[in-house]
């Protein structure tokens, strides 16, 4: 029998299309993601609006004003709140605590005289209530109910009319009708487009929990963070009890912002002073350990940057990094190696964040090669260092934006000394600023080479001390 091939194959990914069905696309690699679309043959004609247009001047306001959750670290994210009929995914790994930050926010809602619904569609309406008791969460106004059929789930909304629906998670609801199992492309593209369908009409926002995949992205079709208004990932440490949501996307608030939780065992608490979640305490000055700070949207926040340096009698020594990016430590270790004369060829290097915390600000080059430096010499300072800079391929250091923020954060936090690149004119009250304008002479104020040429060159002496193997040095080993 003939095939009809009038209908193309099309990627629900990226919109590739293929005359012939194939398992995985060819333009974005995507597996399962091509099927057979059909072509609408019908001329689409004009039609009478339902509601004339106006001039935007005399849009009215006051139902997209945004609600406040009243967990305040949540609506720093999504900006003042949310905004009723806004469609809010919240991806994150497995036991992140994803359930319990929105069963504390539909706990939140619901004490303000507010219906909240609550849908699961992992666990049973019984489990969901012993994790509502033991943070506190049972209250009038919050139902519950436990359905993995998207027409149920459509059934309690328009028997409820709730304020505030809560789905966990989307891709757990499947479609009746269909043949595909729950959690593929088509179903989870079905279950949101009549999420999103229904909040729009009712004005009512829809919070939904999403899966990701082994590389942290939000699992499903990429259609689906189109079709949502914000898009939230929640990120710590399993092994540790912090949490950071961050938002990738979202269209009523700025998008680079970050919120801070701690995980107690009554459920989730907000941290508005996350300064010290990310450094460690040392009886004694350690070798391997320097100070940055990044910026999270307006937030200046206080990391410390680990690093270890071992030999190795491999031919291709190990590079480990954890929080930060494997890419710019690579970069960092090139410039040590070239432009500082580092040895570190022949040497593993591991390179760590404390507390769970992932930084991706080109800033912290600066104290990640100091760190490195510290650590290949065995070396630490009496008094901690702040250390910020991108750091550059020919060794230079080049400014960072928001310089005058992150070292008021630094001297609000009770340091001394922090390092900068040249240039920056910072002047802070109670810290000392030194401008340095490359990796190399950064580590020679520190006293972190061992060929210094400082007295040939005719530089004056660092006035730092710094520690030798966990003992005072006035003056550093030649």
């Amino acid at each position: 029998m003939a095939r009809n091939t009038a209908d193309p194959y099309r990627c629900s990914e990226c919109g590739w299309t293929t005359p012939r069905w194939v398992g995985r696309c060819g333009e974005c690699q995507a597996w399962g993601s091509v099927a057979q679309s059909a072509t609408t043959a019908a001329r689409v004609t004009s039609a009478a609006p339902t509601e004339p247009a106006v001039p935007i001047g005399q849009v009215p306001l006051d139902s997209a004003r945004s609600i406040p959750t009243r967990i305040a670290e949540l609506d720093r994210v999504l900006g003042t709140g949310i905004t009723p009929g806004a469609v809010v995914l919240l991806a994150g790994e497995p036991g992140v605590g994803k359930s319990t930050l929105l069963l504390e926010v539909a706990n939140r809602w619901a004490r303000t005289g507010r219906r909240t619904l609550y849908i699961s569609a992992e666990e049973s309406a019984a489990q969901v209530r012993l994790r509502a008791e033991r943070t506190s969460a049972v209250v009038e106004g919050l139902y519950l109910a436990a359905e993995e059929d998207l027409g149920t789930v459509l059934g309690h909304v328009e028997q409820l009319a709730p304020e505030l629906l809560v789905l966990d998670s989307v891709q757990a609801v499947q479609v009746p009708g269909t043949s595909s199992a729950a959690g593929g492309v088509a179903q989870v593209k079905e279950v949101t487009t009549a999420l999103v369908r229904v909040a729009k009409q009712r004005s009512m926002p829809v919070m939904l929990i999403g899966h990701v995949t082994k590389d942290g992205s939000v699992a499903g079709p990429r259609t689906l963070e189109h079709l949502v208004d914000v898009v939230l990932s929640f990120e710590g440490d399993r092994g540790s009890g912090f949490r950071i949501l961050r938002a990738s996307k979202n269209r009523f608030g700025p998008a680079d912002e970050v919120g801070c939780f701690e995980m107690v065992e009554s459920g989730i608490r907000e941290v508005s002073d996350p300064s010290g979640l990310f450094t460690s305490r040392h009886a004694e000055p350690t070798p391997g350990t320097c100070l940055t700070i990044s910026l999270a949207g307006r937030r200046p926040l206080l990391t410390e940057v680990q690093a270890l340096v071992a030999p190795s009698a491999a031919p291709v020594p190990r590079r480990v990094t954890h929080g930060v990016e494997g890419s710019r430590v690579a970069m960092v270790l090139a410039v040590l190696q070239r432009r500082a004369g580092l040895r570190l060829h022949s040497r593993e290097v591991y390179v760590s964040t404390v507390g769970g915390a992932r930084i991706s600000d080109p800033a912290t080059d600066l104290a990640t090669a100091i760190a490195v430096a510290s650590a290949a010499e065995d070396r630490a300072f009496a008094r901690p260092v702040v250390a910020l800079g991108e750091v550059g391929l020919s060794g230079e250091l080049r400014r960072v934006p928001g310089i005058d923020r992150r070292l008021a954060e630094a001297a609000r936090l009770g340091f001394e000394i922090a390092l900068v690149p040249s240039g920056s004119s910072a002047k802070v009250r109670d810290l000392r600023v030194v401008e340095v304008a490359s990796v190399a002479g950064a580590l020679d104020a520190l006293q972190l080479r061992r060929k210094q040429r400082q007295d040939d060159e005719g530089r004056t002496r660092p006035r730092f001390t710094v520690v030798d193997g966990g003992r005072d040095a006035a003056e550093p080993s030649a």
